[in-house]
């Protein structure tokens, strides 16, 4: 992990009322906002300050950087200007860190007298679990857009990636909270400033104005607000402004357009999150519908991982199950996705005994994270939970559960809209660049569709197509069967919620199991295999579902069992791959002429050079936890917009990090 990233547990901030009925943070000595009022102060120091919204008008998007999101109240005052403004940008994106920030009820008794009603409750309805991740939230059919990122601001600010266009700085008083106003921070915060970027704040501290004008801005004082006779207002201009990363270097300015190469969860995904920036796509794939390659088994798991230290893998995983969870349970709830996502249970032998379940509650406490997102469990109180006999303790996680992915997709496609057009039995043989664009052809040479920007998200399909010049992905082919269990060969106890462990056992909607999935590398079979089936029964034994071990797989009805087979594409390091691959050949040119490029941002990428070409792939076993937060990963790329992951969740995703070695 980076030096840079230090996860540590997200302690709520304490919150009482003075006599006047003003919020005030006993732990800091201060209070949220002025007597006057959170949405008035908001207004003049914050909107005012940063010449909103008059600043914002006819921008594709507009980007607000906030230090201290505190009850919220600038955001809220930010969003209402926005809606009343009939020259408002076309997307609002409000970033925010906030070390404490408040549990969900203390932040519902915060607002109970907003004076924007409708909106505080749909931030309170939007509120994340306390974790420590980057939590995007999505409000006005995603054209305002809330970044919250818990944790110390020291740490936070190296992991975005943004340019914004407009600085709230609204700590606590420097002399209360000195480590929100240090030099270190007000560098930090320059070097996410757009050129032409303005910075508000209510403090006129000598330290803070002299470390704007150190780090480019030019700073003035402007009359302040109730009984504050100033205030700080600053715009950035310095003497010098870097080149963007290679990485970051959008394509050419043109049509928001976009050709997505498959229709499983990836592309559909990826459809969607760039609906939400804006940008049209056409969603090509060889098969007549959405969601009928690997993608459409019956039922699949949705759920993060837990481990100590917080693993790269664990914060993804996390970040896209919250993430799923946000969009994909309001569609359950409504019958439109099939599925349950009220919980799911993770088998361990290591939760067998008492020292064992301690350890995980201690390593549970030092990453931080709520009982609500996981929780391990003793074995009796597993078995409770689940209704089943189960050999061992397990992982709770509440957030979670199983989705079925055809519906999925067909959920992601319909909330894309107009933007997102479908074109199957559309199997794209090869492609071809043209002027701006890249065009997707057919075995016969017929062009089937263009655009300007090209995704690939067709899963172990981009082998076929990788264009020459780019640096290669090593990605494996996994076959997986699954087995389906009659609804009327019940075994004795149905499980209350989805099982995980060495396999998996879900309860459809209509009563039946699904159980799976076999992993075979380079196995091309498309047959189900009884051997497979019973491999995946014998697993389904230890996890309790089918009663006694050796009678429950000797009575097994194997000529009546059901099943799938799929292939994943799979990555060596069990991560999906997301971003702009890298030109090796000038890669290569680079490290001839003994350029150093150690960090991945840096390393060349053909949309340097306009191609506009993408990569979404290697979800493996894990798309329905992963697609939905590595689309907008993947849009962020394309768009421009703040990436809604931390900067060292991104690299772990990029292309960049299979380059050639040296």
């Amino acid at each position: 992990m980076p030096a840079c990233m230090k996860p540590e547990p997200i302690h709520p901030a304490r919150i009482a009322f003075n006599a006047d009925g003003v919020p005030c943070a006993p732990d800091f000595g201060d209070v949220y906002h002025a007597t006057a009022g959170a949405l008035v102060q908001a207004e003049h120091v914050f909107l005012r300050g940063n010449g909103l919204p008059g600043r914002w008008a006819g921008r594709e998007r507009f980007v607000v950087l906030e230090t201290g999101f505190g009850l919220g109240n600038n955001f809220l005052a930010t969003w209402a200007a926005w809606r009343a403004d009939p020259q408002r940008c076309e997307r609002l994106v409000f970033v925010s860190v906030e070390k404490h920030p408040l549990s969900q009820d203390d932040l519902r008794r915060a607002l109970a007298a907003s004076t924007l009603p409708e909106l505080a409750a749909q931030l309170l309805d939007a509120w994340p679990l306390l974790t420590p991740n980057l939590h995007l939230r999505d409000f006005d059919a995603g054209r305002v857009q809330l970044l919250l990122a818990f944790g110390d601001v020291a740490h936070m600010l190296p992991e975005l990636q943004l340019q914004a266009d407009a600085l709230y700085l609204d700590g606590f008083a420097p002399a209360r909270n000195a480590a929100m106003w240090t030099p270190d921070v007000l560098k930090r915060l320059a070097r996410l400033a757009a050129p032409g970027a303005t910075a508000a704040t209510w403090s006129v501290a000598r330290s803070v104005c002299d470390g704007l004008t150190s780090n480019g801005f030019v700073v003035e004082r402007v009359p302040g607000f109730a009984g504050r006779h100033e205030m700080t207002v600053a715009r950035f201009a310095p003497r010098y402004t870097a080149p963007s990363p290679a990485a970051f270097r959008a394509p050419p300015v043109g049509p928001r357009e976009a050709l997505v190469l498959g229709g499983g969860l990836a592309g559909c995904a990826a459809a969607w999150a760039l609906s939400l920036q804006g940008w049209t796509s056409t969603v090509l794939d060889r098969q007549p519908a959405p969601a009928m390659e690997t993608s459409g088994n019956l039922a699949g798991l949705m759920h993060g991982i837990f481990n100590a230290p917080d693993s790269l893998h664990a914060r993804w995983f996390r970040a896209a199950a919250l993430h799923t969870h946000t969009w994909a349970a309001p569609a359950v709830a409504a019958g439109r996705v099939g599925g349950r996502l009220d919980g799911l249970l993770r088998l361990d032998a290591g939760l067998n005994d008492d020292t064992g379940l301690q350890a995980a509650q201690l390593a549970c406490a030092r990453v931080g994270l709520p009982a609500a997102y996981v929780q391990p469990l003793s074995r009796g109180d597993a078995i409770q939970t689940s209704g089943l006999p189960l050999p061992s303790g397990g992982w709770r996680y509440g957030q979670a559960g199983w989705l079925s992915p055809s519906d999925w997709c067909a959920e992601l496609l319909a909330r894309a809209g107009p933007l997102a057009g479908w074109r199957g039995d559309s199997a794209v043989a090869r492609l071809r660049r043209i002027g701006a664009g890249w065009q997707a052809l057919d075995g016969t040479g017929r062009v089937l569709a263009e655009a300007p920007v090209l995704v690939l998200a067709h899963a172990l399909g981009a082998r076929s197509v990788w264009p020459d010049g780019l640096a290669p992905l090593p990605l494996a082919a996994v076959r997986g069967q699954t087995t389906l269990w009659p609804g009327d060969a019940q075994p004795a106890v149905l499980p209350r919620l989805p099982l995980s462990g060495q396999g998996y056992a879900l309860r459809l909607a209509d009563g039946r199991l699904l159980l799976g999935a076999t992993t075979q590398v380079n196995d091309a079979d498309p047959a189900l295999r009884t051997a497979d089936h019973r491999h995946n029964l014998s697993r389904a034994v230890q996890l309790g579902v089918l009663g006694n071990g050796a009678e429950a797989l000797d009575d097994a009805p194997l000529a009546r069992l059901g099943g799938r087979v799929g292939w994943r594409a799979t990555l060596p390091d069990r991560l999906p791959v997301i971003g702009p691959p890298v030109d090796a050949l000038a890669l290569a040119n680079a490290r001839a002429g003994r350029r150093r490029l150690d960090a991945l941002r840096h390393q060349p990428r053909w949309h340097e050079a306009g191609h506009g070409l993408y990569v979404f792939s290697g979800l493996a076993s894990r798309g329905l936890t992963s697609a939905a937060l590595g689309a907008r990963v993947l849009a962020a790329w394309i768009s421009g917009a703040p990436f809604p992951v931390e900067n060292s969740l991104r690299d772990a995703l990029d292309p960049a990090r299979f380059g050639p070695p040296g």
